[in-house]
Formats: structure tokens, C-alpha cells, sequence
């Protein structure tokens, strides 16, 4: 009988070099989605129709990876930093959640520009139900971008600020990014269904 341990181990092994590196990684997967383009879409490609669904197909990356980090800091990080000793938190602080930031603001950015692409392609299914989808992630960018990366910025030390006004950041940021986080339920159900609502 073959041991899926070992067996997995040696192929992975082999490729080890690339997948320790995220970033090689993820040029692993753009290369294996470049081949499968090839393969099945390269036609279609100079045809004009496929604008629409490639960004489509950017839009989902960017809006996985912006709300996997929201639902990260809601289900993850926040519920679980009063359990962390006080001496191992400035690590959190200091590493884990200034990228953690950096990723989440700059792939909301390319969700909401990825989506306006798409929008204007003439790719997508234009209701009042995607319209509905866009005001609510319009209004948590708003959120990302204006109200919880300057109250984090200060929360985390990465701009001035006193005691008092650390905390008061750090609770504003928390309670709009557990609003961001309600928005995202009612968002994703309109984006994903406004296909389906023609």
C-alpha cells in the first residue's frame, strides 16, 4: 500500500525551492493558469470576448485574498489577541499585522479596480442586484481605506500617537472592520448571485 505521507512528501520535495518563497509560489500558479489560457482560451483571447471574463477571473483572485484577510483579522486575530501573553504581542503588531494590512488594503485596490473593469467590459450581468453588491463594497473600501488603515496606522505605532488615542484607534478600526465584515455577507450573496438574476 502506498503511503500518501512519503509519497506526498517526495514530490513536494521536489519542488520545495518554489514553494517556500510565496511569491515563486504564486508565480507557480499564474504559470499552471497561463498554460490552462493556452489550452482551452488562447482563440478567444485576441477576439475582444475575453477582457471581460480575465478581469472577471482577477477580480475573484483579488476579492479571495481581501476578504480571506478580512475574515482573518474577524474570526482570527481579533478574538485571539487578549490571549496572547502580553510579552509575544509587539511581535503581532510589529510583523504579523502591518503585512497582514499591506495585503489586505492593496488587494482591496484591485478588487474594486479589477471590478470596474469588468463592469464597463460589458461582461457583467448589470441588475439591481449587482448594483447592490457594489454599493456595499464601494462603502467597505470607503471603510479599508479611510477609517481602519489610518486608526491601525496609529494602533499599531506606525504613526504617532498618544496612549488615549492608540486605544480609541484600535477599537474604531476593530468595530469598522466587524462592520466591513457583516457588509461582506449581503456583498458576496449579490455579487455571486446577480448572475443568476437576469
Amino acid at each position: 500500500m502506498v503511503d500518501i505521507n512519503e509519497t506526498a512528501s517526495n514530490l513536494l520535495e521536489k519542488i520545495s525551492k518554489t514553494l517556500e518563497k510565496p511569491y515563486n509560489a504564486m508565480a507557480l500558479g499564474g504559470g499552471i493558469a497561463l498554460v490552462i489560457l493556452l489550452l482551452y482560451h488562447a482563440g478567444r483571447i485576441f477576439g475582444g470576448s475575453y477582457v471581460g471574463p480575465f478581469f472577471t477571473f482577477l477580480h475573484v483572485v483579488a476579492g479571495i485574498t481581501w476578504i480571506g484577510l478580512l475574515y482573518y483579522f474577524n474570526l482570527v486575530q481579533i478574538p485571539t489577541m487578549p490571549k496572547i501573553p502580553p510579552e509575544l504581542k509587539p511581535g503581532v503588531g510589529k510583523y504579523i499585522a502591518p503585512e497582514a494590512l499591506l495585503w489586505f488594503r492593496w488587494s482591496m485596490v484591485a478588487t474594486v479596480v479589477t471590478g470596474i473593469i469588468v463592469f464597463f467590459s460589458g461582461s457583467a450581468a448589470v441588475n439591481f442586484t449587482l448594483i447592490t453588491g457594489i454599493v456595499l463594497g464601494l462603502i467597505m473600501a470607503f471603510n479599508v481605506w479611510f477609517i481602519i488603515w489610518p486608526n491601525q496606522q496609529k494602533a499599531l505605532g506606525l504613526v504617532p500617537a498618544e496612549d488615549d488615542e492608540k486605544a480609541k484607534s484600535a477599537r474604531l478600526a476593530m468595530l469598522t472592520s466587524r462592520a466591513n465584515f457583516v457588509l461582506s455577507v449581503p456583498m458576496l450573496y449579490c455579487m455571486v448571485l446577480a448572475r443568476y438574476m437576469e
